[in-house]
């Protein structure tokens, strides 16, 4: 990575540009392993569904689109880079764990290599960090470090700092949609009523945010370059954040229902086989 032309005095300081080229072979590699491990599963007796494959496409599409986008537009619309959190620290992440990735590897590798997984998924850190409200701090959260600290300023000059923001964005995007509706397993996941609730207040806490960033638009985030574009940008923050936590209640409420479903199926085939004349009585 390396800075972009260093600004004039007075002007807005300059976006730092960094070579995407690394960061979208390893898109690419991660899609390859994907497909193919998903073509290995759908021999499987159990299969594999296609949704998913395309889920983790388009999770894939849009962070390479978020890494081009400070190519095809001025470094200094803070448009883009509220169009970057969305794509990185929203949109891609739900894509990228509807993808059921986990699943997909458990599925995959030998019985040996499967048990530290497991291992992993049952610890006691990842059952403290993969909890919804310890998700929504280190998400939501870290939201609020940025656009009300000068870390967000920082990101403008100093290409480090820039990259850790955004890989920050997805991990922590993806903890979260891990944590209120990923398919994969997640051993003592809170419930219904806690996850929908950890919801409700990340829509509520995004929403203040947005609307902070928008009336006071030269007073946050300090530091950074102030222009008229700050406003549609806090609204985009807001529309386009009501709009990625909406795909995700969906999500929650899909999910539920398939789990639902599945472990309600065998005690309706317990009592079919038990009572064979029962499916068709009349009540």
């Amino acid at each position: 990575m390396s800075p972009a032309h260093p600004p004039h005095e007075g002007a807005a300081p300059a976006v730092p540009t960094w070579d995407p080229v690394p960061v979208l072979l390893l898109l690419a590699l991660a899609l390859v392993a994907y497909t193919a491990a998903a073509r290995r599963a759908r021999r499987a007796p159990r299969g594999w569904n296609g949704l998913r494959t395309a889920s983790f496409t388009l999770g894939v599409v849009l962070l390479a689109a978020a890494l081009l986008l400070p190519l095809a537009h001025t470094a200094h619309d803070p448009r883009v880079h509220m169009l970057q959190h969305l794509l990185i620290g929203m949109y891609a992440p739900l894509a990228l764990v509807m993808a059921a990735p986990l699943t997909l590897t458990l599925r995959t590798l030998p019985p040996t290599r499967r048990r530290p997984v497991a291992r992993v998924l049952r610890s006691r850190p990842l059952h403290v960090l993969g909890h919804p409200v310890s998700a929504l701090l280190l998400d939501t959260g870290g939201l609020y470090l940025v656009h009300l600290t000068p870390v967000h300023a920082a990101t403008q000059t100093h290409p480090a700092v820039h990259a850790l923001v955004h890989l920050h964005y997805l991990a922590a995007g993806y903890l979260f949609a891990w944590s209120i509706a990923g398919p994969d397993p997640a051993p003592r996941r809170p419930g219904m009523a806690t996850r929908l609730t950890v919801l409700l207040l990340a829509i509520a806490a995004h929403s203040f945010l947005a609307k902070l960033l928008y009336a006071h638009p030269h007073t946050w985030p300090p530091g950074a370059a102030h222009t008229a574009l700050a406003e549609e940008a806090a609204q985009w923050m807001y529309y386009g954040g009501d709009l990625a936590e909406l795909l995700l209640v969906v999500a929650l409420f899909t999910v539920w229902y398939r789990r639902r479903a599945r472990t309600s199926r065998p005690l309706v085939e317990r009592g079919a086989r038990a009572y064979p004349g029962a499916m068709f009585q009349r009540h």
